[in-house]
């Protein structure tokens, strides 16, 4: 468990500081608030700041194994979101900018969420696995992963000089540069 903590957790917490902080040739700030935009949220700056940080805490907390279900379930907002708004419409396959990275992501957060993180985690070394392990956390934490998708992808504005299955695919949102 601590190898895939490691990669998932990891490669996610790098991911966000790639939005955050244009660290390891990424976005930063301004580029991923220009791409959050572009993708239709009128509040670009607060939902790009949101985005990096969800995905620097979720992977923080998968790496260290700490807090059950809270990091998997912010890992989910997050590929849930990045799918429906960026990869939803160009298939499955990654190289096609497809689902398959995010659903990857999301389904090893499930899976964490579901089964815990294991022997060499923060939870176990601070006795907070028992607590965490109730199912209730799973189904909440979900729940609310869920939930606040939607919530997410409510607050997206529609195209307005036309609609998005009349854009072309140069118009098409791009993954923000990394």
């Amino acid at each position: 468990m601590l190898v895939a903590r490691s990669i998932i957790g990891g490669g996610m917490a790098a991911h966000g500081a790639q939005k955050a902080f244009g660290w390891f040739e990424g976005s930063g700030p301004a580029k991923t608030a220009g791409f959050m935009r572009m993708l239709g949220f009128e509040d670009a700056e607060r939902m790009g700041t949101a985005a990096a940080y969800n995905e620097l805490i979720s992977g923080g907390l998968i790496a260290a194994g700490l807090f059950g279900t809270v990091g998997p379930s912010i890992m989910i907002v997050n590929m849930l979101v990045a799918m429906a708004t960026v990869h939803k419409d160009n298939g499955f396959f990654a190289s096609d900018n497809g689902i398959e990275v995010p659903l990857l992501y999301a389904t090893a957060a499930l899976a964490f969420a579901a089964g815990g993180f294991g022997e060499c985690s923060l939870d176990r070394l601070f006795r907070l696995e028992d607590f965490f392990s109730k199912r209730r956390w799973f189904y909440l934490g979900v729940g609310a992963a869920v939930g606040t998708a939607i919530a997410i992808l409510n607050q997206r504005v529609p195209p307005t000089s036309q609609s998005s299955q009349e854009q072309t695919p140069a118009a098409q949102p791009q993954p923000a540069p990394n």
